[in-house]
């Protein structure tokens, strides 16, 4: 979030009856690994402390489901260094803290968990009746105003890695733009629409992973280059689809762009833990996962719930069943 450590692991900082609380509120600030001036913007607004823990938790979560599968694990373990290079890995790191963050503080918004902004303010959409009717829109326009002043974000000159950073922060952020959705719901006699509600609605944080997983898939390699039109340098890729494929073209202000070719994370180094250990999908991923070393193979009963059925009046009653199952798990 500070975009050094896009997804540093923040301290549980326990349950708060009342966050609003001054006192709270500027403690949990405190214990977060925040810039100074990014503390000072947390202790005015509230709310903002839980809101940044969760958007942290989203991040990592998010990130580890959709590698769950591969040779990079988005563990812990390596952040730091990972964060330091230029890596495909490092673009999705990014990405994912932004769009979690965004996504964070636009719900907190509407959710009433922030002090200094509630439901979305479009002037497309009646709030009065959406009040009325208890739908408050996500706030996704206070979210990316106040996004913009906390990363502090400024025109870097020649500074390739912060123009890449700056370059897959947005795309997060757009990313999460790109999912809101105005739902609308009818109210009348007899199911008629004699009054209609509307407001602004996040997709699912899961769908948002899932595109940027697939921006990581499609990743572009950049360099810096000098625009003489306008006197200064921008990142550049490789052309597409052109006549003249000896100019260089912009990336997309959707693709991730990184700077340098990744390890293979097979083996232990200081940005994993490599994938000794790692389980596996012998049908699938194994082979790859395994860099050619070769899977255990394993095994065990597990217990699951069988048998279910629903009894008078309110509960469901289950049997205990055990089955064998076989994992996969790659050689050392």
């Amino acid at each position: 979030l500070t975009g050094k450590e896009a997804l540093t692991h923040f301290p549980s900082l326990g349950p708060s009856t009342n966050s609003a609380q001054g006192k709270v509120h500027v403690k949990q600030c405190d214990l977060l690994k925040l810039s100074r001036k990014q503390k000072r913007l947390c202790r005015r607004e509230p709310g903002l402390a839980e809101t940044l823990r969760d958007a942290i938790r989203l991040g990592i979560m998010e990130c580890q489901y959709q590698f769950r599968s591969e040779r990079w694990n988005c563990s812990l373990e390596g952040r730091t260094s990972l964060l330091k290079r230029g890596f495909k890995e490092t673009a999705f790191l990014y990405a994912v803290s932004s769009a979690a963050l965004t996504h964070s503080l636009a719900r907190a918004c509407s959710a009433g968990r922030m002090e200094r902004c509630t439901c979305d303010d479009s002037p497309d959409l009646e709030n009065r009746k959406a009040w009325q009717w208890g739908v408050c829109g996500d706030n996704l326009k206070y979210s990316t105003k106040f996004l913009k002043k906390f990363l502090g974000q400024k025109r870097i000159g020649k500074d390739l890695r912060a123009k890449v950073d700056i370059h897959n922060t947005n795309v997060g952020i757009k990313a999460v733009k790109n999912g809101l959705k105005t739902t609308c719901k009818c109210h009348g006699v007899s199911g008629s629409c004699a009054v209609r509600t509307c407001w602004k609605q996040l997709s699912p944080f899961h769908e948002i992973g899932r595109l940027l997983k697939l921006r990581y898939d499609d990743a572009v390699k950049v360099f810096s280059t000098t625009n003489d039109a306008v006197g200064h340098s921008e990142l550049a890729g490789p052309q597409r689809h052109s006549h003249s494929p000896k100019h260089p073209a912009s990336p997309r202000s959707t693709d991730l762009v990184y700077v340098e070719d990744s390890p293979s994370f097979c083996r232990p180094s200081k940005y994993s833990l490599g994938t000794a250990g790692r389980t596996c999908s012998r049908e699938g991923n194994c082979d790859s996962m395994c860099c050619g070393r070769g899977y255990n193979t394993q095994s065990r009963l597990v217990t699951f719930s069988c048998h279910c059925q629903v009894q008078w009046c309110c509960y469901v009653e289950c049997q205990q069943c055990m089955q064998e199952e076989v994992v996969y798990s790659c050689k050392q």
